[in-house]
């Protein structure tokens, strides 16, 4: 047996307990939780056969009572020095998987601040929020195929653009290819159809939390959004971290969400707000260019789940439903690089550079933490893709 040493400022340690899904050279995929720069086999240091899988969906389908036992005997562990060496990974050492397999995928519009921007962008003549978006959590269903973990490179999309000086469409890879800074929640107990789920039960069903980069080729978006939304502009590709945060970690990061007016349709009335303060933090080639706050979305992710689930339809373990892009009121909080130039009119400063929309080669890394316990942290590793050519 062997004990852990975790700095006291390190963003994994007990609080913490992300899960993911690792190998080493000598193991399957299987089932792992990250403490301090550890990963810890829990196959092997807890004996039990569901964390021999290679997807969280079996863990995370046996529901919140297990989860609050699970975290408990591994913190025991931790602290008591009670883990078996050979269960002891080094994280540089593995390889990292996408951690549950996606059963669907729903991508919400949540920020204002990111509403109203894109409203200004592209309806500059008309009111920036549609009538209905302080309403209900306006979002679109999503393509769970196509949602791939960190590290993986992005291919450039190709479809039909269409420029206002253009008479007709033309066909060709993605000119305006941009990042969504976001968050995502993950389902790990279903619900049956025609059961909804409630905002007060939210986290009887919701397992944890990752980052999200929804990828968008704004030019594609841009000619087949009207009349049915997105499409071709966003199916391509959604990268996420590869450790999943526990909700049970992101206790201390609960907060209200912004004044909701006019109040809520009772369904998505919550009897304690499920809004998150975890700030994130945006990279484009190494040069930070942006800080979006997930504190200031409109709609929580009690809410999202509440809407999605209300007409009857059902969840299943591995749902996947993120926020949209996070975006505050200040500049250099904007989670979309078409909101930090401006549609491209503005371009930013990415080192000696000055830059509007991704070029094939380009690197974008999204990171997260949250409040802990006693003034720590809890952080969510982060999300990073490379642009590479068609």
């Amino acid at each position: 047996m062997t004990g852990l040493d975790v700095p006291s400022d390190s963003q994994f340690g007990v609080n913490n307990l992300p899960y993911g899904i690792f190998s080493t050279r000598g193991t399957d995929k299987r089932v792992g939780v990250r403490i301090g720069d550890e990963v810890v086999d829990l196959s092997v240091a807890l004996g039990d056969t569901v964390f021999a899988n290679p997807s969280l969906n079996p863990f995370m389908a046996q529901g919140r009572e297990r989860w609050v036992d699970v975290r408990a005997q591994i913190a025991a562990l931790a602290t008591e020095g009670d883990v078996p060496a050979e269960a002891l990974h080094e994280v540089g050492a593995v390889t990292l998987y996408l951690p549950f397999e996606v059963a669907d995928y729903v991508d919400f519009y949540a920020s204002e601040y990111h509403a109203v921007n894109m409203g200004r962008l592209f309806r500059p003549d008309s009111e920036p929020l549609m009538p209905n978006w302080k309403h209900l959590p306006v979002g679109y269903h999503g393509r769970a195929g196509t949602v791939v973990v960190s590290g993986t490179d992005i291919v450039r999309p190709a479809g039909q653009r269409k420029t206002p000086s253009q008479s007709a469409p033309d066909f060709g890879p993605s000119r305006r290819l941009d990042i969504e800074a976001e968050m995502g929640f993950v389902v790990g107990v279903p619900s049956e159809r025609g059961a909804p789920i409630t905002p007060d039960q939210f986290a009887e069903h919701v397992f944890g939390a990752v980052i999200v980069n929804d990828w968008s080729a704004r030019d594609i978006q841009a000619w087949e959004y009207v009349p049915l939304g997105p499409f071709l502009g966003k199916s391509f590709a959604t990268s996420i971290s590869p450790w999943v945060v526990p909700l049970l970690a992101l206790e201390e990061a609960r907060i209200s969400t912004p004044i909701q007016d006019p109040e809520p349709l009772p369904y998505l009335r919550e009897g304690r707000s499920w809004a998150l303060d975890i700030d994130l933090a945006v990279e484009w080639n190494g040069h930070e260019v942006s800080r979006p706050p997930y504190g200031a979305m409109y709609w929580s992710p009690a809410q999202m789940l509440a809407h999605t689930t209300v007409n009857g339809a059902s969840s299943r373990t591995g749902d996947l439903f993120a926020s949209g892009t996070i975006s505050g009121p200040a500049k250099e909080q904007r989670g979309a690089f078409i909101e930090l130039t401006w549609g491209g009119t503005e371009p930013v400063a990415v080192g000696d550079e000055m830059r509007t929309f991704l070029e094939d080669g380009d690197e974008v890394v999204i990171s997260a933490s949250a409040p802990g316990p006693g003034g720590t942290r809890i952080g969510f590793g982060d999300v990073r893709g490379r642009i590479v050519g068609s």
